[in-house]
């Protein structure tokens, strides 16, 4: 596909790199001349430098025969006249990234008025993903499937647990039980699709999918059940942080905001008057010691600097605080932080980058089955998609253990009507299903591509 991408900051250039890595024409079109260099130097794109609102530069860019366009720009604005101006000009799809609150209420308008066929809002997503891990701490991570009927959990293995060292096979009879699968495990710098006879170390990281009740019954199990949280400490007045107020005081969670900027925090004030809003450096150890932050159920790390999050990050954990969850945008930083023992680090622009690499996919197969949503996880080496089943789908009906699936590829979870199936081999797909996929290092874009070209095992007596 050609796509065009207008801003090439943190989004930006992390979405040119996936999409270059999966063979699509990306050209960058950015006013800072070191950022188009950064591009050009380190990818194979072509950069234009200009003003993404201009016609003759989104001309040069090629808006009149582009596919997408995704207008990433630190400016609203700008983005929603970018996208008006190339659909103008004959771009096929036009993507928006629109942060500000106020806009929020007035989305559908927008879009309809200024020919936005998707918004993307890096700080709500974020945010929504934050809440997620506050509402199950003994998550590292959760993606949500099936509107929020199965879930997808991420947690490291830890001394003393009683996976470690007894093969999947033998698991005790009360985890069998339950509706949940171990989907893939991260060891060191490779991932896995493990099946029955794998063997987890002290040290893997364990990806598990399956219904939240049984992911809850696991957990207990573990002996990692966690209490709910009920005080949450926020580093971070940011647009993050006001995203993640709204869906905190909703969920009657108590919050301490500490901020920097005198006028961010007056506003947080008005927005939010039942939170304890702190105007001060949330850096300053004295300053968290006098707010009692160490008595705090959960310390989320918000701040626009990846160092201070993590550093600060580290310092709550050292402190005993529960749960622990900081931004880093920087992946070298997030690596460095998960081997230390800081497991929830989220990254605005990852999450924003794989949103569109769904659409993107998606455009890409308009005939085929439908992916309804892609999330990447063990540090985007591995990829979890939910798909809808058409009548396109090739070897429908037949047994999962007659058919031969590409190596790297695990069918983790079918929902037929509102059945929830973790499958075995006796398990079929069947059209009008939604089937989950667990990928690793395959590009996906239609259940057709999960199959080896030469079709199912022969049935007994079969030639």
């Amino acid at each position: 596909m050609k796509i065009i991408i207008v801003g090439s900051g943190k989004v930006g250039f992390t979405l040119a790199e996936q999409l270059v890595r999966e063979q699509h024409d990306v050209t960058i079109v950015d006013l800072r001349e070191e950022s188009l260099r950064r591009a050009s130097d380190m990818l194979d794109v072509m950069v234009i430098h200009g003003n993404g609102v201009s016609t003759s530069t989104l001309r040069e860019a090629g808006a009149d025969t582009a596919d997408l366009l995704v207008a990433a720009t630190n400016s609203d604005e700008v983005n929603m006249v970018c996208c008006l101006t190339a659909k103008n000009m004959g771009t096929g799809y036009t993507i928006a990234r629109i942060r500000d609150l106020e806009y929020s209420n007035s989305l559908v308008e927008l879009r309809r008025n200024l020919k936005i066929d998707m918004v993307i809002n890096p700080e709500n997503a974020t945010a929504i993903e934050i809440s997620r891990l506050l509402r199950f701490p003994p998550a590292a991570n959760i993606e949500t499937f099936f509107r929020g009927r199965v879930e997808l959990m991420g947690f490291r293995l830890q001394d003393g647990d009683f996976l470690v060292g007894t093969p999947f096979y033998s698991l005790p009879p009360q985890v069998k039980e339950l509706s949940l699968l171990f989907c893939a495990v991260e060891r060191g710098k490779s991932v896995v699709i493990p099946n029955g006879s794998f063997v987890p170390q002290i040290g893997d990281k364990l990806y598990l999918v399956g219904r939240p009740e049984s992911l809850d019954q696991f957990f207990r199990l573990l002996g990692r059940y966690a209490q709910k949280v009920h005080h949450v400490f926020i580093l971070g007045g940011g647009k993050i942080s006001v995203y993640l107020a709204r869906i905190l005081e909703k969920m009657g969670m108590k919050l301490k905001i500490v901020e920097l900027d005198e006028a961010q925090c007056r506003l947080i004030s008005e927005k939010f008057p039942k939170s304890m809003v702190i105007h001060g450096d949330g850096s300053d150890q004295e300053l968290l010691e006098s707010e009692r932050f160490s008595a705090s159920d959960a310390f989320v790390a918000l701040t626009d600097r990846d160092e201070d999050n993590l550093i600060i990050s580290l310092y709550a954990m050292q402190q005993g605080i529960p749960k622990v969850v900081a931004k880093a945008n920087r992946q070298n930083y997030a690596g460095i932080a998960r081997a230390i023992g800081l497991e929830s680090v989220i990254s605005p622009k990852a999450i924003t980058a794989a949103q569109i690499l769904h659409r993107v996919r998606g455009m890409q197969n308009s005939q085929g089955s439908v992916m309804n949503s892609l999330h990447r996880i063990a540090d985007g080496a591995a990829e979890a998609m939910e798909f809808t089943v058409r009548s396109t789908t090739r070897y429908l009906n037949v047994p999962l253990k007659d058919l031969r699936l590409k190596s790297g590829i695990l069918i983790a979870v079918i929902m037929r009507g509102r059945d929830i199936i973790i499958p075995e081999g006796s398990s079929s797909i069947q059209e009008g299903d939604s089937v989950i996929l667990i990928s690793r290092g395959r590009l996906i874009l239609d259940l057709n591509d999960i199959y080896e070209d030469d079709g199912p095992f022969p049935h007994p007596g079969e030639p």
